[in-house]
């Protein structure tokens, strides 16, 4: 099974380059709120349409109104703290955490006492996160530049990774749930909102580098993404929920045209959001069971 650009018909670019294209685009994204992650998503009021975008997978009107301005850039396919059931004092790590909204609102359930820590591969989304985090006055919240393949933490700090609409970007996806293997504490929970394919993707779409930083073509089918979870080494690994996509989702019409001609019709058949739990054993306490 492959999880990384090769074979996923972007084989005439490295992995280095795909990051670029990705990198590039959030930088965009960082500064002009008028930028979606779909490509059909568009409109000169960015303010309003995060919000309804937000408001459409599960985020409530308090969860809006508690984050500082400029945080909800509305790039999620989900609510991964909603579903978390964080505690009080744990450690929250956020991998590919935007402008901060997740964390945020993540801070606000762990306490003075907690931490939460995202890791960002922009510099432009830490900057904008950085700047969020002091103009709300969060002294629980980090942000740290780096690659959610290559995690600038140390083994079993994290009691908890939340994830929301990221890892599907990633070209080498194996590589990052390693590594939140690596960071999480024994018994720590993994919580992931992603986009992942219920249909084979047209080849035009599995081509297009465009389509790959709109979250699409980096998208993998549904058993595969559980597959490597597992492969990671996660355990109990659980759909907690799925939503099919509708071209209205989108934000356009069947007439319309995704970047590389295909309808927007053929493509929201073969998208679906999920959210997925699944649990690092704690292979002290198995000693004993």
């Amino acid at each position: 099974m492959e999880t990384g650009g090769k074979g996923r018909g972007l084989d005439y670019m490295g992995q280095e380059d795909i990051k670029k294209a990705v990198r590039d685009r959030y930088a965009r994204m960082a500064k002009n709120t008028g930028l979606y992650c779909f490509p059909f998503v568009s409109c000169c009021d960015g303010k309003n349409v995060a919000e309804k975008i937000s408001s459409g997978i599960g985020y409530s009107a308090e969860d809006l109104q508690s984050v500082p301005e400029g945080a909800n850039l509305g790039l999620g396919c989900g609510n991964p703290v909603a579903l978390a059931s964080l505690k009080e004092g744990e450690t929250v790590i956020d991998l590919g955490s935007g402008a901060g909204f997740d964390c945020f609102l993540a801070a606000n359930q762990v306490g003075k006492n907690g931490r939460v820590i995202g890791v960002d591969m922009t510099p432009e989304m830490i900057d904008k996160a950085r700047e969020n985090a002091r103009n709300g006055g969060y002294r629980n919240v980090e942000f740290s530049l780096g690659e959610i393949e290559n995690l600038p933490l140390a083994n079993n700090v994290a009691d908890i990774i939340i994830s929301n609409c990221v890892i599907t970007l990633s070209p080498n996806k194996e590589r990052v749930f390693q590594e939140a293997y690596r960071v999480l504490k024994p018994g720590g929970r993994l919580m992931i909102s992603d986009i992942v394919l219920i249909h084979e993707l047209a080849e035009a779409v599995k081509n297009s580098i465009r389509a790959y930083v709109e979250c699409v073509a980096g998208a993998v089918m549904k058993e595969d993404y559980i597959n490597v979870t597992k492969k990671a080494g996660f355990q109990d690994v659980k759909i907690m929920g799925e939503k099919s996509f509708t071209v209205k989702d989108l934000g356009g019409h069947p007439e319309a045209k995704f970047s590389t001609g295909i309808g927007g019709e053929n493509l929201a058949i073969c998208l679906a959001s999920i959210n997925i739990c699944a649990i690092k054993p704690d292979m002290t306490l198995s000693k004993f069971q």
